[in-house]
């Protein structure tokens, strides 16, 4: 008698990175009484109730992701789960607020109004839409006020390409409640119009528009290098460059070394003077950093008038 194998649904388990439910197991046209089989020989080792690996290590983060959508099938990755580069300590699923399901540890339940409208079931492993998950995830840091982690999110997820800001713009009009909508508004035309990270937007918000500094160009090519490179904010009429410097993302000799024979190259070639900002002037000392870009600005012909902000203080000096 020949017994039923898991070589009739090999497809199927790689295609699911090594995981399988018991229903698939049913499905393919096994019985109980195999799968009983299967796990005492530990070809099938059960992962939770229903759904099992075919190994006995570790599970990676993929299929993690796996067995939390077969134990609840239906069921979609979701919140930060549905993102690139999902967070690992816990599974985010989403099912039909219909359903009473007990939870499972390391996954957290997640009941979605139009849940099979905003699932992709066909995607490997299924999850809830990018613009949908995002929004989510996005919603819960402005919740939390963190703003900078919630502006983090959204430029790193657009900036892989697989959205837009304008896409997600789109999916947040069709959606009822979204907590800190508003904000988020915000933060998505900052993003579709040139601010692409958290600094650039504290820089135009807290530094730039609070205490009246002209508007800068974002995002200038410049081919002054002999390759071409963006600059992250120019004042044409004075040509001043203001580079942000997320030192986090490039903090080397060598990032340093070319960050220096940048701006050297544009001071040599086109008269332009480069200043660069941190984290720390834009978001522990913005009001003093606002008053020194406008004198730069001043020296070199701007006319207008700087205007202090509801956090500036009267004994601001402006050097030290």
């Amino acid at each position: 008698m020949t017994h039923w194998h898991l070589g009739r649904i090999d497809s199927l388990i790689w295609a699911q990175d090594g995981v399988v439910s018991r229903r698939q197991v049913l499905a393919a046209g096994a019985t109980d009484s195999d799968i009983a089989r299967l796990l005492r020989r530990r070809e099938l080792i059960q992962v939770c109730r229903g759904v099992y690996v075919n190994h006995s290590g570790r599970l990676t983060q993929a299929q993690r992701h796996w067995v939390a959508v077969l134990a609840f099938w239906p069921a979609a990755l979701a919140h930060a789960s549905a993102l690139p580069d999902a967070p690992t300590r816990v599974v985010h699923v989403a099912v039909d607020p219909a359903r009473n399901l007990r939870p499972l540890p390391g996954i957290v339940l997640h009941r979605m109004p139009d849940f099979e409208r905003r699932a992709d079931l066909d995607r490997s492993p299924p999850a809830i839409r990018l613009e949908h998950a995002l929004i989510d995830v996005v919603s819960d840091d402005l919740g939390a006020d963190d703003v900078a982690a919630a502006f983090a999110v959204l430029a790193r997820v657009c900036a892989t390409r697989r959205t837009t800001a304008q896409r997600v713009l789109q999916t947040l009009a069709e959606r009822q409640r979204v907590s800190g909508r508003r904000t988020l508004q915000t933060m998505l035309a900052d993003l579709r119009d040139g601010a692409c990270s958290v600094l650039e937007r504290g820089y135009l918000h807290r530094v730039e528009r609070a205490h009246g500094l002209p508007r800068g160009e974002r995002q200038i090519r410049s081919t002054a290098t002999g390759r071409s490179t963006f600059q992250d904010v120019r004042y044409r009429g004075q040509g001043v460059v203001v580079e942000l410097d997320g030192r986090a993302f490039h903090d080397s000799p060598q990032g340093r070394d070319r960050d220096a024979l940048r701006d050297l190259t544009e001071l040599s070639r086109s008269d332009l003077i480069t200043t660069r900002v941190t984290y720390g002037l834009v978001f522990g000392d913005a009001c003093r950093t606002a008053f020194l870009i406008g004198g730069l600005l001043r020296r070199r012909g701007w006319t207008g008038r700087l205007r202090s902000c509801s956090e500036c203080r009267p004994e601001i000096a402006l050097t030290g």
